[in-house]
């Protein structure tokens, strides 16, 4: 999460952690960071998060789930280990690249944020993939295996980690979806 609020930072905009349900009045959006998507699950659960958390979407806010997170917002889940919330028509597999050993990293072009020659450099660790899409989603980034990157509306899904990297791209584009939206 740390690093999700560097990089907002870095991009001109103020971020804050959200601990508590009462944490998402106000904000213009949220980044739904990676880490273990069970844990993270129950976490929701435990907190009264997930009633806050479809109005959010509900709302209009632009949400941005980074790997866990693109598994919490998806419809359905492979493999699936606890609550999603299900705001996206996706189909997701947890962990489909491997376990934690087998992370990589990979240029990715991203449509979207692409500058000519210079694709993303994307980080993946135990990554999720999203293997169908419904009619409203917009595919931004594949690999051989599958979808690592879409948008549907305001809703934004990455499977790889663009905090890790350095490069504002992803989440410049990410604050244009708030700003578009305020």
């Amino acid at each position: 999460m740390r690093e999700h609020l560097e990089m907002i930072e870095r991009c001109g905009a103020r971020g804050v952690a959200v601990k508590r349900p009462s944490g998402l009045d106000g904000i213009n959006g949220l980044i739904i960071p990676g880490g273990e998507s069970t844990t993270i699950g129950k976490l929701i659960d435990l907190y009264g998060f997930e009633p806050e958390l479809k109005k959010l979407g509900a709302s209009g806010v632009p949400i941005y789930g980074t790997c866990a997170g693109l598994i919490l917002l998806a419809e359905r889940v492979v493999g699936r280990h606890g609550p999603v919330l299900g705001l996206t028509d996706v189909t997701v597999e947890r962990n489909a690249f491997g376990r934690q050993v087998d992370s990589f990293e990979v240029d990715l072009p991203v449509a979207g944020i692409d500058e000519p020659g210079r694709p993303f450099r994307a980080v993946f660790i135990r990554a999720p993939v999203i293997e169908e899409t419904g009619a409203e989603v917009e595919v931004m980034a594949s690999l051989e295996r599958g979808v690592v990157m879409a948008r549907q509306g305001h809703y934004l899904m990455g499977a790889f980690h663009p905090e890790l990297t350095g490069d504002e791209r992803i989440h410049r584009y990410f604050l244009e979806m708030v700003r578009g939206k305020r």
